[in-house]
């Protein structure tokens, strides 16, 4: 595991404008996210459509469109697992819509 200076260099680097930077952070914290993703997905409950992996992926493509000065080691897991909640609660809202009927009105009404 890369030292906790190396990470905040990295974060350092990526907030600069670095995208080499997130590159290079995304294998060294890749794994830790995953465990953490896993913890998220057992509360879920059975018959989830994400899986952890997405559910990592999914708050890496978010964190990479983000203007967001990280400081550190546990900022960026702060961050992380804050974009897996919203992702979370996003999906189940798409899935509860969709169970609702989302847009049958908007479809069929003339």
């Amino acid at each position: 595991m890369a030292a906790a200076s190396d990470i905040t260099r990295l974060l350092t680097a990526w907030s600069a404008g670095d995208r080499q930077a997130l590159n290079e952070l995304t294998p060294i914290m890749y794994e830790e996210l995953r465990r953490l993703a896993e913890r998220y997905m057992r509360k879920e409950g059975g018959g989830h459509t994400l899986q952890a992996t997405a559910l990592v992926h999914e708050a890496y493509a978010r964190l990479a469109g983000a203007d967001l000065p990280l400081r550190n080691r546990a900022h960026f897991l702060a961050f992380m697992a804050r974009l897996m909640r919203q992702i979370l609660v996003d999906h189940a809202r798409a899935r509860k819509s969709a169970k609702r009927g989302d847009g049958f009105e908007a479809r069929y009404a003339r």
